[in-house]
Order: C-alpha cells, then structure tokens, then sequence
C-alpha cells in the first residue's frame, strides 16, 4: 500500500514537473493573451508569427485625445523591416511572465521609418491645436515661488488652475507615436509647491543677497550700497535672477546731481586767463543711467563683489551716446585737452595736456538764428578728410561742398574745416550777413586752407570744444 502510494505521489509530480516544464516554455515562446505590439493583438502569438503579423498590419494614423479623434491621416505600411525582426525577440522577454496574464499591455517596437513618419508634425500639431482649444477661457495655475522685498525673503503660495499640460499630453504622444492608433487622455497643469526643491533652492539663493554691500566708485568717489539700497524686488526664477531697482534712482541722482558733466554749466578759464561760465547747451559730458546702475550693481551683489566701477553705467547724447569725459576731473571736467572757439574774437585755440599747440583764426557763423554758431561745451564727434559736406542754403537750395578736412561738433552739423571759396577773411565778415564767400557761415567755423590741415591734426575724437 505504501510502495504504491509512492509511485502515485511520483507520478503525480512528474506529471507537474511535465507540465511546467510546458507551461515554461510556452510563456516563454508565445506572448501573453492581451499583449499587443504597436497597437497590434498579438497575444498567443510567438515572435515570429508577431513579427509577420505587425509588419504586414497598416498603421492607420488616428489620434484620440480624451476619445474623440481629432487626427485621421492616410493608413501607411507598418515602418516594421527584415532587420527589425530581433526586437519581436525582445518584445517577448519584455513582456513575459512564469504563469499565463491577462493583463493588457502594449509593447512598442520602435524603427527609424516610426521615427521618421512624415504624418508625425502634423499628428502632433493637431494634438497642440486641441489642446489650445480647450484651454480657452481656463485659467493657468501659478507656480510657488520666493521673493526678495524690503531685506526679506518670503514664499509665494501656489495657485491652482484649470488649464491642461500641455507638455505633459505632448510626452504621452511622443511615448505612444510608434501606435498606429495613439490614444491620449488630457491631465490638469499643476504649478509647483512651495514644498518643491526648486523653489527652495530659489529661496537660498535669494537669502544669500541679504545682508551684502557693495562699494559704487564713480570716478574719484566711492559709495556705500548695500543689498536694501538697491534691490526693491528680487525673484530668481529658472535659473537668472530678475531684479526691481528703482530703490537705486534716488541715490543715482544725487550722485549725478554731484558729480555729472552732461547738461551743466561748466567754469572755464580762457585762452586770456578770464574765467566764464559756459552755456548749459552742449553736447559734452556724461551722467550715469539708474537703469545701468541697477544692473552693475545687482550683479556686484550677486557675484559677491566688494567694489564696481560706474564707468559702464554713463551716457551721454549727440554722435555717440556712451558719454564723454568721464574720468576726467581737472578743469571743472573739461580737462586739459580741448578747443577754445571765441566768437567775439573769430578765434580758435587748440590745447594739449595744457598747453596751446595752435591756433588761427576762423570765421563762425552768420550772426542771425538760422546760421550762428551755438554756443556751449561740445565735443568732436568724428573726422573725416577728405570730405563732402552737404545741406541747404537759406533759400532752401542744396549744396554740396568738397573740404579736405572736417571735424564736426554738433548734432546740426557744425564743425572746422577749410573753405577755399572764401574771401572775406576779416574779423567781422561773420556780421555782415551770410554770404559763403564774404559773410558768416552756415554755422561752421571756417578756417583758412593754409591752417585747417594743422588744426584737422591738432583736434581728436570726443574732445571738448568751448564756443562762448
């Protein structure tokens, strides 16, 4: 009785044995009974009964979003090839199990033709024109984030929203492309928690520009700022900082007040040893833009910084709008280089370093509204030689005249240059009317053409030129 139970329970279990044997090798030769390939049944199928099935099935290039088709293109061949015949061997692992499953899972099998659909911008283009559709009239969550205001760092609460992600429906299509048939459910856009490491990285970031200070040296001074002088408000936000600094303008304007050259009389002393006061029109000088300074100085904040220079912050107006003269302190800003254009006297004076290295003199412009010379501090905006200068006359006729030198200093065109077609060189041929030949000039200060190569070389770019 007992022998016999033996050979029952051997029996038995080599039945079993037999049968997992089988069952091994059938799971690990045939796909499960909801597995599908690209969108294609191939349960109880072996790889390759897979692979002929899904190469010779047509891809029919619909997109549902939410079930409703929003794309239908033209069915095209399956994009599956001789060479793609091993991922069906991969497809298999990928998707088996020791007993049989009926759960349903798609298994994608990817080829640079499913890559490469010609159809795919326009599946994915009409999954992006769905998409905006719906979200008409829904309202955008807000992300959390920290700001910098009054010395203090505090979080901004998220707010929810009603619009869809659109990134994220976008994934699911890139993920499932390789389906003839790619079925795509909408998800909210959710904003990101005060919680998240990004915004307490942002945190800390904006933590360390509390309690800075930084020196401002503009020219020979320095100033104290310090982070509350110039930041009103501060976030840092996808990787860049983005800074409020109208608390600076107050202090930029008081150190323009103190130290800027643009738009001020200057005290000058002459050729004569008077000293004037020059005209407040004029071109020369700089001031520093608040805008500029902002910047220079968040960036010296946020780089640690001790000290910056204002130098990059100046501008100025006429030819060039970088400003003139900054750095330059003696001579009430004007410097020691410069030309001295007397209208009273019809003459010119060139310095160097301080010292008059020519001078000669010119006939300016004729002494009425349309044609004088403007008087104020300018600067040499260019030269040029040789040159064509051009306008119009005062009946509204154009010339054009060749000069062999030029050197303008404002905005309207005046400048030194030779005059060959002169003849009335006198003192006061500028008041006796505007004649290019006897009178005044257009504006310009005409110089002899025995002079004007001397004076061409005696003048350089943005050097100051006092007409009084």
């Amino acid at each position: 009785m007992q022998l016999r139970l033996k050979y029952l329970i051997s029996a038995v279990a080599a039945l079993l044995l037999v049968l997992l044997v089988g069952l091994g090798i059938h799971q690990h030769t045939h796909f499960n009974r909801n597995t599908t390939i690209n969108g294609v049944p191939v349960g109880g199928l072996t790889a390759q009964q897979a692979y002929d099935k899904v190469k010779g099935t047509k891809r029919v290039n619909k997109v549902y979003l939410n079930g409703q088709l929003i794309y239908q293109g033209t069915a095209t061949a399956s994009g599956i090839g001789h060479r793609d015949r091993a991922k069906f061997d991969q497809a298999l692992k990928k998707q088996a199990t020791f007993f049989p499953s009926s759960k349903r899972q798609n298994v994608l099998v990817w080829t640079s033709r499913i890559k490469h659909d010609p159809q795919s911008a326009a599946k994915k283009q009409a999954v992006v024109n769905r998409l905006q559709q719906l979200n008409q009239g829904r309202q955008a969550p807000v992300d959390a984030y920290a700001v910098l205001e009054h010395g203090q760092v505090k979080l901004m609460a998220a707010k929810q929203g009603t619009q869809y992600d659109q990134a994220a429906v976008l994934k699911q299509f890139n993920q499932r492309a390789a389906n003839g048939t790619v079925r795509l459910t909408t998800k909210r856009q959710h904003p990101l928690p005060a919680s998240s490491k990004t915004v307490q990285d942002e945190k800390k970031r904006l933590e360390k520009l509390t309690g800075r200070s930084v020196s401002y040296k503009v020219e020979d001074k320095s100033y104290h700022f310090t982070t509350a002088d110039v930041i009103t408000r501060a976030t840092y936000r996808n990787g860049k900082y983005h800074f409020d600094t109208s608390a600076v303008d107050g202090r930029i304007k008081e150190i323009n007040r103190a130290q800027a050259t643009l738009g001020r009389a200057f005290k000058f002393t002459t050729h004569d040893g008077k000293v004037i006061t020059t005209n407040r029109k004029g071109t020369y000088g700089w001031k520093i833009s608040d805008q500029r300074a902002g910047q220079t100085l968040t960036q010296a904040l946020a780089g640690g910084k001790k000290s910056v220079s204002a130098a990059r912050d100046v501008y100025g107006i006429g030819y060039t709008t970088r400003g003139t003269g900054y750095g330059v302190t003696s001579n009430d800003g004007i410097g020691d280089t410069y030309a001295e254009l007397s209208i009273a006297d019809q003459h010119v004076w060139f310095y160097r370093d301080g010292k008059c290295v020519f001078d000669a003199d010119v006939v300016t412009g004729a002494n009425n509204p349309q044609n004088e010379t403007p008087k104020g501090v300018w600067y040499i905006m260019y030269q040029q030689s040789p040159s064509v200068l051009k306008g119009k006359n005062n009946d509204g006729s154009n010339y054009a005249s060749k000069v062999q030198y030029w050197s303008q200093f404002t905005n309207s065109g005046c400048g030194f240059h030779d005059a060959s077609w002169r003849k009335n060189w006198s003192k006061t041929a500028y008041l006796s009317g505007d004649n290019v030949a006897t009178g005044g000039s257009h504006g310009c200060a005409n110089m002899h053409p025995s002079d004007a190569g001397a004076a061409y070389h005696a003048l350089q770019v943005d050097e100051p030129v006092i007409v009084y």
